[in-house]
């Protein structure tokens, strides 16, 4: 019985000391990456791997680094527009938006999200895809830990950058070049409510083709564009009420 206490005794002092190393690492790539741009994300190593494993000679990774100043301010403004447009305000989370998704799907065959920015960057940079309570969890502790660490204009930097906006194509330069031939400077609003539209699935839809619905979509993200006020919203993102960093 001694010797039985004695092993669960260092079983329990592993398990506590390897959650603290994990935390202590999360911490510690967090605070690097306020600074030092990620050259890749999970999500981006995840799908490289698959095509590689399958074999698919079709896929082309496209990615290239731009600084948030060298992108068209069309186009964070119309991210926020289309995929939060609390985004300025909120601490990672958009609780109204979760508790109508969650009463939609009580109701509904097809399971409708409602995730942040934050939410977005948290999963794609750091974990891997699917669904799980655990995944979840783990995506909720990165969400609070970005939102701690990092200013809201790093959030939506790395968002920009890491964004898959097609097949293999992540960020807003590689975006820009592969479907409007330039760079993600000189976005159009048309341009960038185009990219917008496609987030939700950006391997069914296509930013070079539009369907009828993405470009249904690109005429509300354009409304929803003129109505939040334009690029000048997001000029004082870190100075907005209850932001202080």
């Amino acid at each position: 019985m001694a010797r039985n206490r004695s092993i669960l005794a260092r079983l329990l002092r592993a398990t506590v000391w390897l959650v603290v190393i994990c935390i202590a690492a999360s911490v510690l790539a967090a605070l690097i990456l306020r600074w030092i741009n990620p050259p890749f994300s999970a999500f981006m190593a995840q799908a490289q791997l698959a095509a590689w494993a399958g074999r698919d000679s079709s896929y082309v990774f496209r990615h290239t680094w731009v600084d948030l100043d060298r992108i068209s301010p069309n186009l964070p403004l119309a991210v926020v527009a289309s995929e939060d447009q609390k985004f300025p305000e909120h601490w990672g989370f958009d609780v109204e938006a979760i508790e109508k998704a969650y009463a939609l799907n009580l109701h509904s065959h097809k399971v409708r999200g409602a995730s942040t920015i934050s939410q977005q960057v948290a999963k794609n940079l750091f974990l891997w895809s699917g669904r799980s309570y655990f995944r979840k969890a783990l995506e909720a502790y990165f969400t609070l830990l970005i939102e701690s660490l990092w200013p809201k204009r790093r959030i939506l930097e790395i968002y920009l950058n890491i964004a898959e906006f097609g097949t293999g194509t992540y960020g807003a330069e590689a975006a820009a070049q592969r479907f409007f031939h330039k760079s993600a400077s000189r976005l159009t609003r048309d341009d960038a409510a185009v990219l917008a539209a496609v987030l939700p699935n950006p391997q069914r839809f296509s930013a070079s083709a539009p369907s009828r619905y993405v470009q249904q979509r690109r005429e509300w993200i354009l409304g929803q564009m003129q109505a939040l006020g334009g690029p000048e919203m997001l000029d004082d993102i870190d100075a907005y009420p209850n932001r202080h960093r």
